[in-house]
């Protein structure tokens, strides 16, 4: 038997051996019995369907999943008694959990109300193309206000000034879907739009709404400082927002104070004496001042 037969009679042997061990080992593993664990569960409930801001929760929209009960969750729900007739105040995904961060009070009922934090208040708003920022103030947006009003009943007096600023757009016209409102990036046709201010805010909205001329300028979402300005008039426009030059009062004749004349100028006379050939001799210069 030459070399080349005992290498290849050595391979197919080690073949044949390797195969038997692996088919050995396998069934030995299928043969040991499956151990099942028991994993103490719990219930939750979770979103059956996706569903916007604002939705009433009913028996068909939600439904019981089982869940660890080693790793209890926050302010979750276990019976589905305990979120019907609730409104979403953040919008769900299918099998996302219901806890306290989604869902209002039973009392505070669906739709727009429960959108509204504790102490503020919604206010409306009457828009147009132009003060709506061509559609684009939608649901979830926050927005300063600024009113364009004559404090005097002259036309002319006019001032431009930030009324409110960094508030958030809840609604615009009725959609107050934050999601579909910013589907596609495309603007909102409205005519109304709803903020959320506090009751102070929602005073000078009101005065400046019936006085004045509203506008609204968007903000950007990062951008949280509010708008400290100090407004600026009509003359202000072509002095770099300098405060107009206050008018002279007509028919008062102007008083101009008499100019005292200027002191007369006094030389001052010095005296030099000078030593000559045993003589002295006074000379006399004048400094003018």
């Amino acid at each position: 038997m030459n070399r080349q037969t005992r290498t290849f009679v050595v391979l197919v042997v080690a073949v044949v051996v390797a195969a038997a061990a692996s088919y050995a080992v396998y069934r030995a593993v299928a043969s040991i019995p499956v151990r099942q664990v028991e994993i103490a569960t719990a219930k939750a409930v979770v979103a059956a369907r996706p569903m916007p801001i604002g939705t009433l929760v009913t028996r068909e929209s939600v439904k019981e999943i089982d869940w660890p009960a080693r790793t209890p969750l926050t302010g979750g729900y276990a019976r589905i008694e305990d979120v019907v007739d609730r409104g979403l105040v953040a919008p769900v995904v299918e099998n996302e959990l219901l806890t306290v961060n989604n869902l209002a009070a039973k009392e505070a009922g669906a739709g727009l109300p429960p959108m509204i934090t504790e102490g503020m208040r919604a206010i409306s708003i009457k828009v147009d193309e132009v003060i709506n920022v061509a559609g684009f103030v939608t649901p979830g947006t926050r927005v300063d206000v600024l009113v364009v009003i004559s404090p005097t009943e002259q036309r002319d007096d006019r001032i431009a000034r930030v009324v409110v600023s960094n508030v958030p757009v809840l609604a615009s016209n009725t959609r107050y879907d934050q999601d579909e409102s910013r589907k596609d990036g495309k603007p909102v046709r409205s005519t109304v739009v709803t903020v959320m201010v506090s009751p102070e805010d929602a005073e000078r909205i009101a005065l400046a709404q019936s006085d004045g001329r509203l506008m609204l300028t968007l903000r950007n979402p990062l951008d949280v400082e509010p708008t400290v300005t100090n407004g600026i008039r009509k003359a202000g426009l072509f002095t770099s927002g300098a405060p107009a030059p206050a008018p002279r009062p007509t028919g008062v004749r102007r008083v101009t104070a008499p100019v005292a004349p200027p002191l007369p100028v006094v030389p001052v006379v010095y005296t030099i004496e000078n030593i000559k050939a045993g003589k002295k001799i006074d000379q006399k210069l004048e400094n003018v001042p």
